[in-house]
């Protein structure tokens, strides 16, 4: 038995990576291609929510800043108008002891109380020398932490604060992965700083970010994706892969149809593929591929924005008195992120939990949105999230006692993070080739489980790149060569460009 229709490239997945894909495919106008998706619209990961009040929240904290020329290309023809962007300056604080220490908090040791500013100054010192004398690098992050920081910025910060983000001990995590992401700190200027009492300044790739005006991250998604032909588009059941057949080059959908390929570009994460596929000796692989699971809660309060939360952007917290690492104030993205002043809500509840009337009220509205880990090393409450992480926002002073709560949203994505463990390279050296020998090229935060690579912009051309590795065998440089993609302007590609096949 045949397929119902046959493609030279299947695209699965409609997230950035599956969108760059087939966007460059569409681009080349070569091989015939189709991209699926079992959800009702594009985005994957990188999509947006509504809740039934009109508070709008990102999967997660994404900001759009690129590396690749490309990406902002097909991102200003998807979203043209000068007011469909806003252009932030990156307002981060960590939240320690009280204070809010300007990120990153390994620049900023100023801020710290004297006895732990002793403590750090120490740890940095000793670093600073050992770092002369390595002769080897470091085996695993926890090491490249004491390497680069030194031990007092690795207890009062760097080790808590990495726990609760990837929900695994930062001895299980290997290093490669960090390049440009985690900032490394230099002695005589925090020194100095910490003499003159003064606050280092903004760094890193996203010290200015944008985001969208309206629909949120999602809605950039959605965008670029009306910007392919509809007819080689499929959503929900006929979009959702219940088999991949490896040797006939079949897949077959929810809805009963199957549809032959040539190439296969898989975005699904790919222990789930290989599920689908029924290879065992890739299953038991796979199994060697680690992940933590994100819960993203949204809180939506009423009253002006406090004077104390002012224009932050993103904010971390490594302490245990609240279950979240990062807080995003999302209503400061975007005025159209939360209800306009004059929709009428009621009070849920009040933050400290007392009574309240339910009458609804006026606005003005804002809004805050958390992030919180899981993993078989970092179990969650998962029934009382909600409520410990409200308990988590007084206790930072994030919001007050008797702030009224008029809106919540919570969602658990079992795959949240692709954690760069110890193992990860040994398993996908050779899990990755295995599939490409079947013409799969699994790729996307999941796909090629790469979280250096994991970004939008990156993901995107993981897309774009295993699309140009099929047409012409280009070679796929962000997948392959991260630390090259990540130092430079990417240029090659262009959207202008024309092709003629």
């Amino acid at each position: 038995m045949g397929a119902d229709i046959n493609v030279d490239v299947l695209i699965i997945g409609m997230g950035p990576t599956g969108l760059g894909a087939a966007k460059r495919l569409n681009h080349v106008n070569g091989p015939s291609w189709l991209v699926v998706d079992s959800a009702d619209k594009a985005g994957g990961l990188a999509g947006t929510d509504v809740t039934p009040e009109g508070f709008l929240y990102d999967v997660g904290g994404h900001v759009i800043f690129s590396h690749y020329k490309y990406f902002d290309d097909c991102l200003d023809e998807a979203l043209p108008k000068e007011d469909d962007w806003h252009t932030h300056q990156r307002i981060s604080y960590v939240r320690y002891k009280g204070l809010w220490v300007p990120y990153p908090f390994q620049n900023n040791i100023s801020m710290l109380p004297k006895e732990d500013q002793v403590k750090c100054i120490d740890g940095l010192i000793d670093s600073a020398l050992e770092c002369r004398v390595a002769s080897s690098k470091p085996k695993d992050f926890d090491e490249w932490i004491l390497r680069m920081c030194g031990e007092g910025v690795a207890d009062i910060f760097m080790r808590p604060y990495n726990f609760k983000v990837w929900a695994v001990p930062t001895t299980k995590m290997q290093c490669q992965w960090l390049g440009e992401r985690v900032a490394a700190p230099d002695v005589k200027t925090v020194t100095k700083n910490v003499i003159l009492n003064k606050v280092a300044g903004n760094w890193g790739p996203n010290a200015t970010f944008r985001f969208p005006a309206r629909d949120g991250t999602g809605g950039i998604w959605i965008a670029v994706a009306d910007t392919l032909p509809k007819e080689k588009k499929r959503f929900g059941k006929q979009g959702e892969v219940t088999k991949v057949d490896a040797e006939k080059k079949i897949v077959s959908f929810a809805d009963g149809s199957t549809v032959g390929y040539g190439k296969l570009i898989s975005t699904m994460a790919v222990d789930q593929l290989v599920e689908k596929m029924g290879n065992q000796e890739l299953v038991t692989l796979s199994k060697g591929l680690y992940y933590s699971t994100t819960h993203v809660i949204g809180v939506g309060v009423r009253g002006p924005r406090p004077e104390r939360i002012g224009d932050k952007c993103w904010l971390y917290f490594p302490e245990d008195n609240c279950p979240f690492y990062r807080a995003t104030i999302f209503s400061n993205y975007s005025p159209h992120n939360q209800p306009e002043d004059k929709v009428k809500l009621p009070t849920l509840f009040v933050a400290n939990g007392s009574k309240c009337s339910a009458e609804a009220k006026e606005g003005p509205y804002w809004s805050i949105m958390l992030e919180v880990s899981q993993s078989t090393m970092k179990p969650v409450d998962e029934k009382n999230l909600l409520r410990d992480c409200v308990a988590g926002l007084i206790n930072t002073e994030m919001i007050k006692p008797d702030d009224e709560i008029v809106s919540t949203y919570h969602r658990r994505f079992d795959h949240g993070y692709p954690t760069p463990t110890l193992e990860r390279e040994g398993v996908l050296k050779q899990l990755l080739p295995k599939l490409q020998d079947m013409d799969i090229l699994s790729r996307g935060r999941f796909g090629s489980w790469r979280y250096e690579v994991g970004n939008q912009d990156h993901s995107f051309m993981l897309g774009v790149e295993a699309a140009d590795h099929i047409v012409n065998g280009a070679v796929e440089l962000t997948l392959n060569y991260p630390d090259f993609v990540n130092s430079r302007q990417n240029t090659e590609r262009r959207l202008a460009t024309s092709f003629e096949y």
